[in-house]
């Protein structure tokens, strides 16, 4: 048996893993398909942004299933009965937190910041001998990965004996192989997510993967050792059996199991690259950024495509989930890596937005598994590309001011209030600033920077009228206190004119703000509608005249403090904006994009009701130029019929010009009207009632709620409203995407010619492209059906003259033997089903090219027949593996030649087996 140093010295070839099938598309669905297999519900990935408190991603497959970890009957929305087991291949991200390692990314063979987690759990179900046993099956069976067992470790917790002797006597894992380790490696903690020690947790066992030598190091002799990436952690099967309480463990009344698998590893591994950079997750994108660059990718040294594929992948991703850039939150991290992936495009020689033209090689990698990503590629284009422009103007003018700050210093530190000034300012980032000193021998004081960014967090929670300080001052809080709310003109007016009141940068006020500077601007008046109610903040500009000049800033979203001071958010095009100047504001035409999809939301929301029922209620939303979400309590998934219902109501409520008005009226008049409210939601004395009636019958509304957003004045303004997603959210909160407008007509507009090139492909019109379809689906099944035929006519052409064929015995049992040509797997069982009865053996052993079967009868059975076993131990001999049950086994060999003698040995195994026994 071989020991940690006598690991075969070869990776496995390509034809190897040949039958495994080395895409990751091919792995997720392998790995889903051999859960159902075992009776687990294949459940969808949660989405990434987290509901977790204190987390703003997903970042384990086990997430979304806490409650049922916890003793709640796992039922799920939309499918009938109770599933206690489940499998998921679930989207996470780790980047913006504690663990996020984010400045390994893309410098390690290890770190991403997307990435997915393949898991199979168990809510009280099964536990450790099936979760163990299912795993080296679907690692070792040539019809799952077909993993060459002699390459695979485990390791347990030191005290976990009921793992080890599974693995030792079950799986029959050499104990050379199979290794324990104490808490750090091999104990699960307690809420490690949040690392909480309390809560439910318990030990894990790890299967490690030897990638043999050429991957290793000299230190490195086994799993967790040495600092080489020969041993490679592929899965880690968590035994969640206890809970910790104040430093005690007590046995959980459910026994639990919750397992990991990323797939960026487990790709690699299969694919026998070097890590997950070269596999079909990345490539594609990075095949586009050598065009795109000119520069060669190479590996670990080209860091900088490393980082810009990770990066617009996670981005692409988060966007198609519906989270947007933005200055705080999930968002925040979104604009943080788009502009971390846009300086190591500059510093590739690229100085025109490119990562927008990478997206498409996301769409490639991800979009067979999410097709959201597809459908979304226009808007994360365009989003990734605005961002993208912003940033590359702040970097030209960042590198100038830095060189200048550097050129101007007096010694060899620069302060860290002035780095992050360059941040706060100008969305200049720390490292390129440490790189661009370092360059002069200059060092960045970092303790300054982290100072001056923590005092600045406490000002942005006082800007959102959350209470902090900053040098004891509130410049939004004294505004309020002051001047009151700022009112607000733009239910009735685009572009109105206002004096600044204030202007603040870096959390302080200021007198004036200079070209090219980021500003945020308090108007006593303003037509721009703050962000708020699932409605986007408005963009739009302001002008003003300076003397001689002209002035004008650019607003690039608007937001509210707690206390109803509106901020702008903007920069400075040219001039100078100085508190007190009168300026025009105008808001950006796509408003009206805006509202016509806030009153489709509205549309929906009735027509939800209406086609399922009252129980309907709005769970979320967001309301933008290019589309609408809207989410809504329901406990299963629409049908088509249901969505097609759902369209043609709200197409007649478009089409009929109904009126959209709306009225300020006390709250129980809003009550007694019937109007739609936000649960939890808190409402003033006096509300908005924003209706949609129809001019015949006006006191026959198709819709009242209550909003503070703009509208559009009739519906017919939409034009057409088009249902482009349905999914889960969350339990029992499904999820609607839809278009207008615009939008609508330019997503039907892509369908048509979409639908157009399909028909030209098939050479008939689009109108027949339904039946032409049916018919290559019946073609297709039919030549299915005979190529079965043909094999099973094959393998009873084999088997007709086996009549005759000789029985042997040994260890106690009779046995035949047969080698067929051509088979596949079915047809192989059925000669083995005909072999048996027809020889009368008790076992009987059939092979076909790499396949093989066995077939024990019932009485062999009952003296203690293992067809699982026995075929096990015949292709271990031929270099393969595989099991089943006790009547009925198959396996794979990677060497049909060595099948032969295999064979041979069927007798010394039988007696092997029968003296075991």
């Amino acid at each position: 048996m071989q020991s940690h140093t006598q690991s075969p010295t070869n990776a496995p070839s390509a034809s190897d893993r040949s039958q495994a099938g080395t895409s990751p598309d091919a792995l997720r669905r392998k790995f889903l398909e051999f859960f159902r297999s075992k009776g687990h519900l294949i459940y969808p990935s949660a989405p990434l942004k987290s509901d977790d408190p204190g987390l703003l991603f997903n970042v384990a497959g086990m997430q979304q299933f806490k409650p049922y970890f916890q003793g709640a009957t796992p039922k799920f929305p939309g499918v009938e009965g109770v599933w206690p087991r489940v499998a998921t291949s679930q989207k996470c991200m780790r980047a913006g937190g504690k663990d996020s390692d984010i400045e390994n990314v893309g410098r390690t063979r290890r770190h991403h910041t997307f990435f997915e987690m393949l898991g199979n759990f168990s809510f009280g179900d099964y536990f450790k001998r099936e979760a163990i046993g299912w795993a080296w099956e679907f690692l070792t069976a040539p019809e799952w990965l077909g993993l060459d067992p002699e390459r695979l470790y485990a390791t347990v917790y030191l005290d976990d004996d009921e793992a080890y002797n599974i693995w030792k006597d079950e799986v029959g894992l050499p104990e050379a192989r199979l290794s324990r380790f104490g808490e750090g490696e091999n104990f699960w903690p307690a809420n490690a997510i949040k690392d909480e020690r309390s809560g439910p947790c318990g030990p894990c066992s790890e299967i490690f993967y030897d990638r043999g030598p050429a991957y290793g190091s000299p230190d490195e002799t086994g799993p967790n050792t040495g600092s080489g990436d020969r041993f490679v952690e592929i899965w880690n099967l968590v035994f969640t059996q206890f809970n910790l309480e104040n430093g005690v463990l007590t046995p959980l009344p459910q026994q639990n199991i919750d397992t990991g698998a990323g797939l960026e590893r487990f790709a690699a591994v299969i694919a026998d690259v070097k890590d997950a950079y070269a596999t079909e997750l990345f490539q594609p994108i990075i095949r586009r950024l050598e065009r795109l660059s000119g520069v060669p990718y190479r590996d670990l040294e080209s860091v900088h495509h490393r980082i810009i594929a990770d990066h617009v992948r996670s981005v692409s991703m988060c966007i198609a989930d519906g989270i947007l850039p933005a200055n705080d939150g999930a968002g925040y991290v979104i604009k943080m890596l788009l502009r971390r992936a846009s300086r190591q495009a500059y510093l590739l020689g690229l100085r025109e937005p490119v990562l927008h033209q990478l997206v498409s090689g996301v769409v490639e990698a991800m979009g067979e598994a999410y097709p959201e990503v597809k459908d979304a590629q226009a808007r994360i284009e365009g989003i990734v590309r605005a961002e993208e422009e912003s940033f590359l103007r702040t970097l030209e003018s960042g590198i100038a001011r830095v060189s200048g700050l550097l050129d101007e210093l007096g010694g060899d530190t620069l302060p860290g209030d002035v780095a992050f000034d360059l941040w706060q300012t100008y969305g200049f980032p720390l490292d390129l600033t440490e790189e661009m000193a370092q360059e002069r021998g200059v060092r960045v004081d970092r303790e300054g920077y982290a100072h001056a960014r923590e005092a600045a967090r406490s000002l942005s929670r006082a800007a959102r009228g959350e209470g902090a300080l900053f040098g004891g001052t509130d410049v939004f809080g004294q505004l309020a206190e002051a001047h009151g709310e700022t009112a607000f003109v733009g239910y009735s007016a685009r572009d109105a004119e206002a004096a600044v009141r204030a202007l603040v940068q870096g959390g302080e006020a200021v007198s004036e703000a200079g070209e090219g500077t980021h500003v945020q601007v308090v108007l006593d008046t303003t037509p721009f509608y703050a962000e708020g109610g699932g409605q986007v903040g408005d963009a739009g500009v302001l002008e003003w005249r300076g003397g001689d000049h002209e002035g004008k800033a650019l607003v690039t979203t608007t937001t509210k403090t707690k206390g109803g001071v509106v901020v702008h958010h903007a920069r400075v095009l040219r001039g100078t904006l100085k508190t007190g100047q009168r300026v025009r504001a105008a808001v950006d035409p796509s408003r009206t994009e805006t509202e016509k999809h806030h009153t489709a939301t509205h549309l929906l929301h009735a027509a939800l009701r209406s086609v399922l029922g009252t129980h309907v209620a709005q769970a979320g939303s967001l309301v933008a130029p290019e589309r609408l979400r809207f989410d809504f309590s329901h406990p299963q998934p629409l049908s088509e019929s249901e969505l097609r219902r759902l369209e043609a109501l709200v197409n007649r409520w478009i089409q009929a010009d109904f009126t959209v008005s709306w009225r300020v009226v006390p709250l129980e008049e809003a009550r007694a009207a019937g109007a739609m409210m936000l649960f939890g939601e808190k409402y003033g004395a006096n509300v908005r009632m924003v209706s949609v009636t129809p001019e015949r019958d006006p006191k026959s509304s198709v819709s009242t709620e209550l909003c503070g957003g703009t509208h559009v004045a009739r519906t017919g303004t939409l034009g057409v409203f088009v249902i482009t997603g349905e999914e889960a959210v969350s339990a029992g909160v499904r999820r609607v995407e839809a278009l207008v407008g615009e939008a609508a007509l330019s997503y039907l507009a892509d369908l048509r010619a979409t639908l157009a090139a399909a028909a030209k492909s098939l050479g008939v019109t689009p109108g027949e492209l339904g039946p032409r379809l049916e018919r290559l689906q019946s073609d297709l099944k039919a030549a299915q059906r005979t190529a079965a035929e043909l094999r099973d006519r094959l393998a009873a052409a084999q088997t007709a003259g086996e009549s005759g064929l000789e029985v042997s015995e040994a260890g106690g049992f009779s046995y035949a033997v047969a080698q067929l040509g051509g088979l596949d797997a079915s047809a192989l069982r059925g000669a083995a089903d005909r072999l048996l009865a027809r020889s009368g053996a008790d076992l009987v052993v059939v092979g076909s090219g790499p396949l093989l079967v066995v077939k024990a009868s019932d009485a062999a059975q009952a003296r203690g027949a293992h067809a699982g076993r026995l075929v096990g131990e015949i292709a271990r001999r031929a270099g393969g593996g595989g099991g089943g049950r006790p009547n009925l086994a198959q396996a794979g060999v990677k060497d049909p030649a060595q099948l032969g003698r295999a064979l041979a040995a069927l007798p010394d195994i039988l007696e092997h087996l029968a003296g075991g026994a």
